[in-house]
C-alpha cells in the first residue's frame, strides 16, 4: 500500500509556512498533478476571514507545484490588501488552492456563481472572482464585486469571461476535491 500524497492545499501550507519562517520550500508531492501545467488560485483565511489571495489566471510557472509555490508565496506575504503572515498566525490559517480550466468568453447571463469563475476586463482593468464563494450567490453581485475590483463602472462596456475550478482544502486526498468543473473538466 503506497502512502497517500498531499493534496495541493497541505502542499500550499507547508510553502507557506515555509516562506513566512524564511526557509527553503520542498519540492511538489511526486504526482502527476504537481508536473501539469495549470493556473491557481492560493487563498489563506484566518478565522473563517480573508487573510490572503493571490492566483494566476493562466501558468506562470512550468509546473502546478511551482505556481502553489509561488502563489503561496504571494498570498502570504505580498497580498498588497494585508500586511505580511506573521509566524504566530500559521496556526490560524486555513488554505485552500483552485485549479483553473481555461476560460472562456461569455454574456452575462450564461453566468453561474455557484459554478463559475467570472473575469471582468474594461481596456488593461480587469477584476475576478473565484466560484462558490461564501455570501455571493448571484451572478449581479458577483459581476458587481469583480467590476469594483478591476476599478470598472456599471455603466462602462466591459467584456465577460468564466471559468471553472477544481477546489482543494487541507486534508482532502487528490481525488476528493469539490468538483466546481465545467464539462471540459481540469483533470490533467
Amino acid at each position: 500500500m503506497s502512502t497517500p500524497v498531499s493534496g495541493p492545499a497541505d502542499y500550499a501550507r507547508t510553502c507557506v509556512v515555509c516562506h513566512v519562517a524564511g526557509r527553503a520550500v520542498p519540492p511538489a508531492p511526486d504526482d502527476r498533478l504537481y508536473e501539469r501545467t495549470a493556473a491557481c488560485f492560493v487563498t489563506l483565511k484566518k478565522h473563517d476571514e480573508l487573510r490572503g489571495c493571490i492566483g494566476t489566471l493562466e501558468p506562470a510557472e512550468a509546473s502546478l507545484g511551482a505556481e502553489i509555490a509561488r502563489n503561496a508565496y504571494s498570498s502570504a506575504l505580498r497580498d498588497p490588501r494585508f500586511p505580511p503572515v506573521r509566524e504566530d498566525e500559521l496556526g490560524a490559517l486555513t488554505v485552500s488552492v483552485d485549479v483553473l480550466a481555461p476560460s472562456e468568453p461569455c454574456a452575462v447571463d450564461e453566468l453561474d456563481p455557484a459554478r463559475y469563475g467570472v473575469i471582468v476586463r474594461a481596456g488593461f482593468r480587469r477584476g475576478v472572482l473565484l466560484p462558490a464563494l461564501d455570501g455571493i450567490d448571484t451572478v449581479a453581485a458577483q459581476v458587481g464585486i469583480a467590476l469594483q475590483k478591476a476599478g470598472i463602472r456599471g455603466d462602462e462596456p466591459f467584456e465577460v469571461e468564466r471559468f471553472t475550478v477544481r477546489r482543494y482544502r487541507e486534508g482532502d486526498a487528490l481525488s476528493t476535491a469539490e468538483p466546481h468543473e465545467g464539462p471540459d473538466g481540469i483533470d490533467g
